[in-house]
């Protein structure tokens, strides 16, 4: 199997052959391992923007070469066409980005949200159902752009729980969730839909809106992989569960036995992409993602008969 392919057989809960797929939905250590990062491409015009395209086009290619990831994401258009132009559509699966669903408020107006879902709950879910009307519209033009592969990345839950409670989940995110995932699949795009946190007093929820993925099933949160893969693995593939905060912090043997258990817990009959619970961030110590990748060379790899 292709990389691409790979990915394809875990997100329809097929056992891929050989090695358990990978990617992350940023990796940020680009100078760490390659001496490089990516080039601005929102404050520059004419030729030199498009050098940095051509150039960010490479550095996305070195990056799922060397780390034999399945998967490329960006969300930008001119990236995936020329991603699609230099062929990397036959070996990747190139993914967008489009959520339009409410994920937690930020700091300075959580308070006021919290007021307006109580007292203008109708004016909230027209803005919601804008929001997902503008999340199809941008997927679908970045599916049409090359990405066979969308991921949903509104946060939902803190480490303790969700932000809203199971009901008003039901109320205020699930029927949006649906529409988007509903929309994304008709339009032919794999769904990856991430969210960090105490997923599980809405895993029902979250699973009944049919993505292909369910992503970072976040350890930080005393979410675990094995009880999650017992509960719905079968209805869904599970991405992620290495424990970010500890490839930061932790010591070798502790890094060492969190990655050896998400392959132990994740890779049985498949159904599972091996990555951090959120992303390879600025700051983690390159030597521990080098350690991460290691493992997954010897250890994450299915019986070949």
């Amino acid at each position: 199997m292709t990389p691409k392919e790979r990915v394809i057989a875990a997100l329809e809960l097929r056992q891929p052959d050989d090695i358990v797929p990978t990617f992350e939905l940023e990796f940020q250590l680009t100078q760490e391992f390659f001496g490089k990062s990516f080039k601005d491409t929102r404050n520059v015009t004419g030729k030199e923007l498009d050098e940095n395209l051509g150039y960010n086009v490479d550095l996305h290619l070195q990056i799922a070469e060397e780390l034999d990831y399945s998967i490329i994401r960006t969300g930008d258009t001119r990236i995936l066409r020329k991603l699609v132009e230099r062929g990397a559509d036959k070996k990747y699966l190139l993914c967008g980005e489009a959520d339009g669903t409410m994920g937690i408020p930020n700091g300075e107006n959580m308070v006021q949200m919290s007021v307006r879902l109580f007292e203008e709950a109708d004016e909230v879910k027209r803005g919601l159902k804008a929001s997902v009307e503008n999340g199809i519209k941008s997927g679908k033009a970045q599916l049409e752009a090359g990405a066979e592969c969308l991921t949903m990345c509104a946060d939902y839950c803190f480490n303790d729980g969700p932000f809203l409670s199971p009901n008003m989940f039901a109320e205020f995110v699930t029927p949006y969730l649906h529409r988007l995932i509903e929309s994304h699949r008709e339009n032919g795009a794999y769904v990856i839909k991430h969210t960090d946190g105490d997923i599980m007093p809405i895993l029902d929820q979250l699973v009944s809106c049919k993505p292909h993925a369910l992503h970072s099933i976040d350890p930080q949160a005393k979410v675990d992989l094995a009880e999650v893969k017992k509960l719905v693995g079968d209805k869904v593939c599970l991405a992620g569960n290495v424990n970010c905060g500890l490839m930061q912090t932790g010591t070798d043997e502790e890094v060492r036995e969190d990655i050896l258990r998400s392959l132990r817990d994740g890779m049985p009959g498949g159904g599972y992409i091996f990555c951090t619970s959120n992303v390879a961030f600025k700051g983690m110590p390159p030597e521990r993602y080098k350690l991460m990748m290691e493992l997954r060379e010897k250890y994450g790899r299915y019986d070949v008969e």
